[in-house]
């Protein structure tokens, strides 16, 4: 995908979806963080049907300890790896309380030391709570990537810097949202719609297609 393609690809997903944002349902940094931690190998449908039942309960670091692990445990246990999800859950609140005062970080560095946060999640929050231009690259922006030949890549991190290097600057804050939704319901892993797909004119293997 050269530049000219590049912009094109954006400029009709940003027409189509002027403001995308997260499908995980969260009214604070907190819960976003937390939302984001849960939904690792995990659906943004199934980690919101557990918050609904967690966050008008315990929506804070203070509360989520106060909470406990077995109880937190029965709040979420409808997500796959809850138990091992809760107890990072619970030693990033008491992270955040013993070295943040209680708040979410704003630094890379400082997310990702924190229990159950990878790279991803760290960019997701950067990106979600704080407008970062980062690329949070989960498998369905890794695959976009590679198929649309946007971004390619044999790792979600070599993905995430090509996609730095080759977005441009004004699709960079929402980018990873319109690629992830993309993703989601257009060029999904298995029977694509590209019969359907508003950028496969200017997509690699869009191209390649018969008319």
């Amino acid at each position: 995908m050269n530049a000219a393609d590049i912009e094109s690809f954006f400029a009709t997903l940003a027409a189509a979806n002027p403001q995308p944002a997260s499908e995980l349902e969260y009214t604070s940094v907190f819960e976003l963080l937390a939302a984001v931690l849960l939904s690792a190998q995990a659906t943004d449908v199934g980690v919101n049907k557990a918050t609904r039942r967690l966050f008008p309960v315990a929506n804070t670091p203070q509360a989520l300890l106060a909470l406990g692990h077995e109880r937190l445990c029965e709040h979420i246990r409808t997500i796959g790896l809850y138990r091992n999800k809760a107890k990072h859950l619970l030693q990033t609140c008491q992270m955040l309380i013993d070295r943040h005062g209680g708040q979410v970080p704003r630094s890379r560095a400082a997310l990702e030391a924190l229990p159950g946060v990878g790279r991803k999640t760290a960019n997701v929050v950067l990106n979600v709570a704080f407008g970062e231009p980062t690329m949070a690259v989960d498998t369905h922006i890794f695959r976009v990537s590679n198929r649309s030949g946007l971004a390619p890549g044999k790792t979600p991190l070599h993905v995430e810097l090509q996609l730095e290097k080759r977005v441009p600057e004004r699709y960079r804050i929402e980018a990873h949202h319109w690629l992830i939704l993309h993703g989601r319901y257009v060029c999904v892993a298995r029977s694509p719609k590209c019969g359907i797909c508003a950028v496969r004119p200017w997509c690699d293997t869009g191209k390649q297609l018969k008319p």
